[in-house]
């Protein structure tokens, strides 16, 4: 009992090393602009950056964690974010730190992924999604790390100091790893396998509709949640609502925080109702998308609830895009976990690539190049993250739709509501 733990807090570790490196630009965007005499708009494209090649990565890891297991991708990919954070902060000209955060980005994607992967073989199925949970939310730490430990640090002791620093860190977090984390109980065995073999597995798991189902909750779950997050959430409440930046802060405080009750609650939820799961995940992305539509609907600044609402509702995205995880781990086979667990988080990240980069053209066009954007100009920016949503909605409708088709055939078949509430009904009045 006491050796999953250790496995699981060791690989967790790993992951919360690379959310603070996730997050180091980030909170240190400003350094990071008077370091390379650059300007922010210039870091930012870091973060598109290293969000596409954490998102291009997740296939080939997942492949390699299929053939060599998640102790060897955990500790290959915690040196690698070692030597991008260690490059970052020798470099003194661009074309270095984007190189640097290429290497920090491949190395992130590692990490979750690798945890996915441990979660079922170290622990009972019915806790499988209540842990895939703990450790998305746990990894909050690596963000607080990164706002109260690395950005003091960079701002007593220079730019180099605080990142080599952290990529000291991550070297001493890469031999913890390698030491404590087992890939399962009982040794694995592996065989080699021919490149037309991965190929073919490869298209077999693309095709099953439980990882297309995984990859369309997981992405319309968390691509606004991303976008918001990583580039555009600050300067719209800003600019466009009139929030001030300590208030702003807050709401970006509310958002992070909010893990602590809607992880549980959709962990055990999702466990306690297999079968409907796909509702649960719908729910939270119709709540992400009806709060854009009542904000945006606006013809003037959103009031501070209403604003809330749109918070609480983005938070819950976060946990959501756990769901998806899980139809991969009951449907598909243990050995192509990893390039479908990769398949499925590739979503939320290659949404909010796109969403990101959408955003930033429109207010570029309807702004002539100006920094600061008016009220109309961001709310026609914005308002362009809802076909992004349709595309979403329509996917989880049809992969479900075909995934169901399949289960039927199977012998498993999902009652409609009315059906499953009225059993549930009878069987609570024989008690």
């Amino acid at each position: 009992m006491a050796r999953r733990w250790i496995v699981f807090g060791a690989a967790l570790a790993a992951y919360v090393v690379a959310m603070l490196h996730r997050a180091s630009l980030g909170v240190a965007g400003a350094e990071a602009a008077e370091h390379f005499h650059a300007t922010p708009g210039i870091v930012s494209t870091f973060v598109v950056l290293q969000l596409a090649v954490y998102a291009l990565a997740q296939v080939p890891v997942g492949t390699l964690l299929d053939r060599f297991g998640p102790r060897r991708i955990i500790t290959a990919g915690a040196l690698v974010m070692a030597a991008g954070q260690a490059l970052l902060g020798a470099a003194d000209v661009l074309a270095l730190a984007y190189v640097a955060r290429v290497l920090v980005g491949l190395g992130d994607a590692c990490m979750y992924i690798s945890i996915l992967a441990l979660i079922p073989r170290w622990f009972p199925a019915r806790l499988a999604p209540l842990m895939a949970q703990l450790a998305g939310f746990l990894s909050v730490l690596g963000q607080l790390t990164a706002i109260h430990g690395l950005l003091p640090l960079i701002q007593a002791k220079g730019w180099r100091f605080g990142l080599l620093t952290a990529a000291a860190a991550t070297v001493v977090v890469a031999a913890t790893s390698w030491t404590l984390v087992r890939d399962a109980p009982a040794p694995v065995e592996r065989h080699a396998t021919r490149l037309s073999e991965v190929n073919q597995g490869l298209l077999d798991t693309l095709r099953h509709p439980g990882t297309q189902l995984g990859f369309f909750i997981h992405y319309s779950c968390g691509f606004s949640m991303n976008a918001f997050v990583f580039m555009w959430g600050l300067p719209y409440l800003q600019q466009a609502h009139g929030l001030s930046q300590v208030a702003a802060s807050w709401m970006f405080t509310l958002l992070t925080v909010s893990g602590i009750f809607f992880a549980p609650l959709i962990g055990i939820l999702t466990a306690r109702h297999p079968l409907r799961r796909s509702n649960l995940a719908l729910t939270v992305v119709w709540a992400g998308f009806i709060a854009w539509v009542a904000v945006l609907a606006m013809p003037t600044p959103a009031p501070l609830w209403l604003i809330l609402m749109l918070v609480l509702a983005l938070a819950a995205g976060g946990p959501g895009t756990a769901v998806g995880f899980d139809f991969p781990r009951t449907e598909l086979p243990p050995t192509r976990l990893g390039v479908a667990n990769g398949v499925v988080i590739s979503g939320a990240f290659l949404g909010a690539t796109v969403t990101i980069l959408t955003i930033g053209l429109a207010l570029e066009l309807v702004s002539g190049g100006a920094s600061v954007y008016t009220f109309g100009q961001w709310r026609l920016a914005m308002a362009l993250q809802l076909p992004l949503y349709a595309v979403g909605i329509t996917g989880i409708y049809v992969a479900r739709t075909r995934l169901r088709r399949r289960m039927r055939a199977a012998g498993v078949i999902v009652p409609p509501w009315r059906e499953a509430l009225g059993r549930r009904w009878r069987g609570q009045r024989r008690r």
